[in-house]
């Protein structure tokens, strides 16, 4: 069995093509971490308001920073799923 000849010329076209979506998604994925900026000052009276609600006192916010992960909404959603409760039973 023979290998199939091979064209360099669309190697070299494809690999370029490549490293050009490469350099775009990953220019792509620094602006999306860039542009976050600071925390919006509502944010950030909301987030008082709410410690203070919760402690039932004035506190201080020191630092609040963007978190780079997901893990609040699967918890949520994981709470959501495990209060829904089902009952099987048989049909007679």
């Amino acid at each position: 069995m023979t290998s199939p000849p091979v064209d360099v010329a669309k190697l070299v076209d494809v690999i370029d093509e490549l490293q050009r979506r490469i350099a775009k998604m990953e220019k792509q994925l620094a602006d999306a971490q860039t542009t976050r900026g600071p925390v919006p000052i509502d944010t950030i009276l909301a987030i008082s308001a709410g410690v203070a609600a919760y402690l039932g006192k004035k506190a201080t916010v020191r630092q609040i920073h963007y978190s780079h992960t997901n893990s609040w909404a699967r918890m949520g959603r994981s709470n959501i799923h495990a209060s829904h409760s089902f009952t099987h039973s048989r049909s007679h």
